[in-house]
């Protein structure tokens, strides 16, 4: 069974569609990216698959839990990550996980903090408050976030965003090993392309709310005859490359 399973789904505000008609499927052990521009429906698409907006049309499935009638089932086994989803800034970055731990339910919360802040390099951090913390640090306090509950489906938007290279090759190796550790299905939204090429099983390009072409790394980079990913976005993006 796959760990996600969109079917038809669209957002219609007003006249505008935000989401036309995609659909596609994550199978357990397996990360699926979600490139596309500014307003392609990246952000939309992972707001609806959290339960945060009602599609206007379509159905999704998330372990076998239709998110239209039973999302709650689902969501204690799913947990997102975003640098641009704010944490409370006044309270510790330690208390701010504990209530992420309470809300999850999660067994030995201290231990689990403890846990994520030895592979996620937060020691130091745990007790600031987390209105205090630069870009970079708030990046990484997000994602020890979307992992307190060691979830089964992980929904990551710019997970890297504002790291440094070398913090944001640790959380790309990181984030590989606890894939193949948990067998977590991932959804990806990245404008890093090389971060995209690295993690994803199968890439969606998203334009205007459509999914315009999809494949593996390797197989769009064959397809459009480049040798980076970023060139076959540029193709895509400006109706440009061979298969355009």
């Amino acid at each position: 069974m796959d760990a996600i399973t969109v079917e038809a789904l669209s957002k219609r505000y007003g006249d505008t569609l935000a989401v036309n008609d995609i659909s596609f499927a994550v199978a357990p052990g397996r990360t699926i990216g979600l490139l596309g521009g500014n307003g392609a429906g990246k952000t939309t698409t992972i707001a609806m698959l959290l339960g945060l907006l009602i599609p206007s049309s379509g159905r999704i499935t998330v372990l076998g839990h239709d998110m239209a009638t039973d999302r709650f089932a689902a969501l204690a086994r799913m947990n997102f990550s975003s640098p641009y989803v704010a944490l409370p800034h006044r309270i510790s970055v330690f208390e701010n996980l504990m209530v992420y731990c309470h809300l999850y339910d999660v067994r030995d919360a201290k231990g689990r903090i403890a846990e994520l802040a030895s592979q996620l390099d937060l020691h130091e951090l745990l007790a600031r408050p987390a209105g205090d913390l630069s870009a970079g640090q708030k990046t990484r306090v997000a994602l020890a976030k979307s992992l307190i509950n060691r979830p089964d489906v992980l929904l990551l938007d710019e997970p890297t965003a504002s790291l440094d290279p070398d913090t944001g090759d640790m959380v790309r190796a990181w984030l590989e090993r606890y894939r193949a550790e948990s067998g977590c299905a991932i959804l990806l939204a990245s404008h890093n392309m090389a971060e995209v090429e690295r993690l994803c099983d199968e890439v969606l390009m998203l334009k205007r709310g459509r999914i315009v072409d999809r494949g593996s790394p390797a197989d769009l980079l064959a397809r459009y005859g480049r040798d980076t990913l970023e060139a076959v976005f540029l193709d895509i993006a400006r109706n440009t490359g061979a298969a355009a």
